[in-house]
């Protein structure tokens, strides 16, 4: 993104605050990606996330014990392209996935990166959506063909327990 571009955004540093404190949310995962697969695996989980670096990010620990399944966020947002970077870290893998850049455009956030899928490459999209003072929808979908359709695979629901000063 050129600098002439990133001015016509406006200044969303603050565009993941409404996310710090605690939540609870209720997920469901595609038990199989890219196969037209339909079947879902439902679990809660909980978050907790925290502003860091002044403000400038966030990091967000999620876990469901039911699933014996956490993951970390770590959000960062650059002021010279005005877009956020979101760093995602599976549980158990000794990996950072590649971030998914993108930015806040009428209360939707979408996000997106290059990947691969068992080998195969996809486009990746994060988006944060249906966002309130307590309640807040993000979903994962991938595409096979450069965004012009998109298979959703992961969603989570969530409900603020708690501020981030509680």
């Amino acid at each position: 993104m050129t600098t002439d571009s990133a001015l016509a955004l406006p200044d969303g540093r603050h565009d993941f605050d409404f996310l710090h404190g605690r939540w609870h949310s209720r997920q469901r995962k595609l038990r199989k990606r890219l196969v037209g697969c339909e079947d879902w695996d439902e679990f809660t989980a909980d978050l907790h996330c925290r502003p860091v670096l002044g403000g400038l990010g966030n990091f967000d620990e999620l876990a469901s014990p039911a699933m014996t399944y956490a993951g970390l966020a770590l959000r960062l947002y650059d002021d010279v392209t005005r877009t956020w970077s979101i760093y995602w870290i599976a549980g158990g893998v000794a990996a950072v996935d590649p971030p998914v850049v993108g930015h806040f455009a009428d209360g939707v956030g979408d996000f997106l990166c290059p990947d691969t899928q068992e080998g195969r490459p996809v486009l990746v999209r994060y988006r944060w959506s249906d966002i309130t003072p307590t309640t807040a929808c993000w979903a994962q979908a991938f595409s096979t063909d450069d965004g012009a359709t998109w298979e959703t695979n992961w969603t989570a629901d969530f409900t603020r327990v708690a501020t981030s000063g509680d």
